[in-house]
């Protein structure tokens, strides 16, 4: 590769290519260094590939903003490259009384955010939606939805290569120096440690984007960068399952995340998750002992289901800036120029909605870059 290149983007998900898709002109280089062999092997295609709405998060955030405005950017993207999805419309269920005024909280919350379609139901108007389903009341969303995150995936590493950007797989970034208006960025492969130079650096690293903002000099803590992962497990359900539901099927959501949700794969089977608790190492095997609370949180809402009819399905880790017990934190898409930093653009903390925002997330990096 050349020693001297436009733009440098650490890390090849779902956002790193979706900015790199869109960043990318015939007048600069853009190279995206991933560590991993390939594209999209941790958190883009480690998660429950729902397309969401964008009612959970507050009026005003990032998350809000950029969720609803990414929902309609990716029903289109799907439709013009030929990626499945289907607009399933997902039910947000309540068990009992108690757990109706969230879903009245949820409605308000929604439509605040600019989603206007949001509806209350009975428990009768539940139940012709969805027959199998027991539950006391519902929220529906009907522009929720599912996609194949791994062909959206191969659509945009396609399409940024088509436009000429470069990747360098089975690289990991070691470090990043400002130097003379610009950033000597160190890297480490099966040959060694080489450096190039960068004029704007943008951190899409995922679960290791801290590390990244720390190679730069900044101390993450300090600046509420720290990450911590929050690990979900998925489970199947057995095949005599599919087409259970016809929609996405949420609990009212918990504290670390939107709680075990029914979902309807692309090709009929029913998949349960994800469970949401925080770990200290990335580790993708799937905890069995948690199959027991999936079926007692599956079961409220569909009394029939017995334990053996779930299976271990999959895990992924999200990448949270809160904590246990923490308050709401939002994306960070930053030029640090505040840090002495110019062009050097963080994105930490970009869990769900991720995957739903990232086009729009990369026209938000696209126009910060061009001010």
């Amino acid at each position: 590769m050349p020693a001297e290149i436009d733009i440098a983007i650490i890390g090849a998900g779902v956002v790193g290519l979706a900015t790199a898709r869109e960043i990318a002109q015939e007048a600069k280089d853009v190279f995206v260094f991933e560590k991993n062999r390939t594209f999209g092997l941790e958190t883009s295609s480690r998660n429950s590939e729902v397309i969401h709405a964008g009612i959970y998060y507050p009026e005003g955030s990032l998350k809000a903003k950029l969720c609803v405005e990414g929902k309609g950017l990716l029903y289109g993207f799907c439709d013009k490259h030929g990626i499945a999805h289907k607009r399933t419309g997902k039910i947000v269920v309540a068990e009992d009384e108690s757990e109706i005024s969230w879903l009245k909280e949820l409605h308000d919350q929604g439509t605040k955010n600019g989603v206007d379609d949001l509806m209350l139901l009975s428990r009768a108007e539940v139940k012709k939606l969805e027959p199998n389903i027991e539950a006391r009341a519902g929220l529906l969303s009907p522009s929720s939805g599912i996609l194949d995150s791994h062909a959206l995936l191969r659509s945009l590493h396609s399409q940024a290569r088509e436009k000429g950007v470069e990747f360098v797989f089975g690289t990991e970034v070691v470090g990043i120096e400002r130097a003379k208006q610009k950033y000597k960025v160190r890297m480490k492969d099966r040959e060694g440690i080489s450096a190039f130079v960068a004029h704007v650096v943008v951190n899409c690293a995922g679960l290791d984007s801290d590390r990244i903002a720390q190679l730069s000099g900044i101390d993450i803590a300090k600046a509420g960068y720290k990450l911590h992962y929050c690990k979900g497990e998925y489970f199947s359900l057995d095949s005599k399952y599919r087409s259970l539901v016809s929609r996405l099927i949420y609990p009212v959501p918990e504290q670390a995340g939107h709680g075990i949700h029914w979902r309807q794969t692309l090709d009929g089977r029913v998949l349960l998750g994800p469970s949401a608790h925080f770990v200290e190492a990335i580790d993708y095997s799937v905890d069995e002992t948690y199959k027991q609370y999936f079926y007692n949180s599956a079961r409220r809402f569909f009394r029939s289901l017995e334990l053996e009819d779930l299976a271990p399905e999959s895990a992924g880790i999200r990448p949270k800036l809160q904590g246990p017990g923490g308050d709401f934190r939002d994306f960070v898409i930053i030029d640090e120029e505040r840090q002495g930093l110019p062009g050097l653009i963080n994105l930490i903390g970009i869990e769900s909605p991720g995957l739903t925002a990232s086009l729009a997330i990369a026209r938000y990096v696209d126009r910060m870059m061009s001010q």
